[in-house]
């Protein structure tokens, strides 16, 4: 196959499975899996970062000093991203939403709307990202991509469950979370088009796609894991993690003899 195609497959594969994934778990209401999928995803997370997409993004860029700046510049912006929405959350509740929204707890202050437009932008991201790692090399296409999806799962787990928390029906719910994954489509598509005349902008990219999955392993997976600090939950997140960057090391094992 080709690598426009592989970006084709791949992306449809990330946004599509993992929304139906997501469905699957959120409309199952089976909370108790939930540890399961973060612990999971900050270990695939964090083996995609620091074995296969930051060497790659090293490997190809004439400075290394620069893809380590881009990695520390793009920590930084995920920072001040999430800055805004928690700016924009508790501007809400104090100014727009009411006293309504602060007794009854009604949507958290945030309309389903509102999370789909950020995770719609988030999908495109996601789609430049994989069609960055497939255009540096078809095994870093395959690992990113496999990534996406297993941090996308959780995330969209959450934006079921507000979702239906807003008043949204399931059926509604998960239409607008197909057509927010789309996005990654998009993404992949005119990334590859334009990335063939800008092939110097594949190191960044795969620096900053290192930077995003550090952050979302470091700064909003792993806080969450803390919560449960016992002793057999500590042990079962550090073999899941385990699992996640094995599966990560096994999965570049495999597509080096098959790739």
């Amino acid at each position: 196959m080709s690598t426009l195609s592989w970006i084709v497959v791949m992306s449809l594969a990330g946004g599509v499975l993992s929304v139906m994934c997501a469905a699957l778990f959120a409309f199952a209401a089976r909370p108790a899996l939930m540890p399961i999928l973060v612990s999971f995803a900050v270990g695939a997370l964090l083996g995609a970062a620091f074995l296969e997409t930051l060497p790659h993004a090293f490997e190809h860029s004439e400075d290394v000093s620069a893809a380590t700046t881009t990695v520390m510049l793009g920590l930084l912006f995920f920072f001040l991203m999430e800055k805004l929405v928690l700016w924009r959350h508790n501007h809400a509740h104090d100014f727009g939403q009411g006293e309504h929204h602060l007794h009854d707890g009604h949507d958290h202050g945030r309309s389903g709307m509102m999370i789909m437009v950020g995770d719609t932008f988030h999908n495109f991201v996601d789609g430049v990202l994989i069609a960055a790692a497939f255009m540096a090399d078809v095994k870093l296409g395959f690992v990113t991509a496999f990534a996406m999806i297993a941090h996308e799962i959780p995330q969209e787990v959450g934006d079921f469950l507000v979702l239906l928390h807003s008043g949204y029906s399931k059926t509604k719910a998960f239409t607008l979370n197909v057509m927010s994954s789309l996005a990654t489509l998009v993404g992949g598509v005119l990334a590859y088009f334009a990335l063939q005349s800008m092939q110097g902008m594949v190191p960044t990219l795969l620096a900053f796609a290192a930077a995003s999955m550090i952050y979302v392993a470091v700064a909003d997976l792993i806080p969450g894991l803390h919560r449960r600090s016992e002793l057999a939950a500590t042990a079962q997140q550090i073999v899941l993690i385990a699992a996640g960057i094995g599966t990560v090391y096994l999965s570049h094992k495999f597509l080096d003899n098959f790739v």
